[in-house]
C-alpha cells in the first residue's frame, strides 16, 4: 500500500533565484591589506611535487562571514582556496615565510580585524552600486589591458583597488593625460577603474611585468599562449 501524499502543495523552486542568493552571500563586504608577508602556496599540474609561493595582497570578508586570502590572479582578484586550474595552479595553503608554518584558514587576527571594521563601516544598502572601500596596491601589481578595437595592448601599474557594494573589485589605473602631480596616489582624479575602459585585464606580479616590458622572448611567448590560446 502506498504512502499517503502530503496535503501541502508542491513548492516551485526558482534555481536562478537560489543561485543569485548564494552568490550574494559570497560577495566581499570588506578588505584588509596583508602587510606581514604571508603567502599563498600552489602547485602546477605539470609539476605536482613543486610548490610555488605568491604573496597575498589582502584578506576579504564575505557576506556569509567567511574570510579568504586574495591574490591578483589572471583576470580577477581571486580567493586563494578557490584556485583549482589544471594549467595555472592548484591552491595548497597559506604560509608564514618567517616561521615556515603552513595553514589553511585565515589568521584569527585578520578575522577579528575584518569583522570589527565591517561592523563599524556598516553602509546602508542602496539600489545603485557604490564604492565602499579603497585599498592601496602594495606589491607593484600590473594590469595588461586589452581591447577588441585593434588598439595595441597596454601594460599599466595598478595604484589601488576599489571594492563596490555589489562585491566586485576593480583595479584603478592611471590616465596619463590627466596626471596633475607625482607620485600618483590612491584617490587622485587621474585614476580610472580598469574595466570601465578596457575589455579584458590580466594581472601580473611586478617581476613578470618587468619581463614583459623588457620584451623577454620566453615571457612574451608564454603571454601569447595565455591570452590567445586558440592562436
Amino acid at each position: 500500500m502506498g504512502s499517503q501524499l502530503s496535503p501541502r502543495s508542491a513548492q516551485i523552486i526558482d534555481l536562478e533565484t537560489m543561485r543569485h542568493r548564494l552568490r550574494a552571500r559570497k560577495r566581499l563586504v570588506r578588505l584588509s591589506p596583508e602587510l606581514d608577508g604571508l603567502e599563498m602556496l600552489y602547485y602546477l599540474a605539470s609539476e605536482p611535487d613543486t610548490l610555488y609561493a605568491m604573496p597575498l595582497l589582502a584578506w576579504g570578508l564575505r557576506e556569509d562571514g567567511e574570510v579568504v586570502g586574495l591574490v591578483p590572479w589572471m583576470e580577477s582578484l581571486s580567493a586563494c582556496h578557490e584556485l583549482d586550474d589544471p594549467e595555472y595552479g592548484h591552491f595548497v595553503g597559506y604560509r608564514d615565510p618567517e616561521t615556515r608554518e603552513i595553514f589553511h584558514l585565515a589568521p584569527e587576527h585578520k578575522i577579528a580585524e575584518l569583522e570589527h571594521a565591517a561592523a563599524y563601516f556598516d553602509y546602508e544598502e542602496t539600489p545603485d552600486i557604490s564604492l565602499t572601500q579603497q585599498l592601496p596596491e602594495t606589491q607593484g601589481t600590473h594590469a595588461l589591458c586589452m581591447d577588441s578595437d585593434g588598439r595595441p595592448w597596454q601594460l599599466k601599474q595598478i595604484v589601488a583597488w576599489h571594492l563596490y557594494s555589489d562585491g566586485s573589485v576593480d583595479a584603478m589605473l592611471v590616465d596619463d593625460n590627466r596626471v596633475a602631480s607625482l607620485p600618483v596616489l590612491p584617490g587622485d582624479d587621474c585614476l580610472y577603474p580598469g574595466r570601465s575602459r578596457h575589455e579584458t585585464l590580466y594581472f601580473f606580479q611586478r617581476y613578470i611585468a618587468n619581463r614583459i616590458r623588457n620584451e623577454d622572448p620566453d615571457t612574451l611567448e608564454a603571454l601569447a599562449l595565455m591570452v590567445m590560446p586558440g592562436s
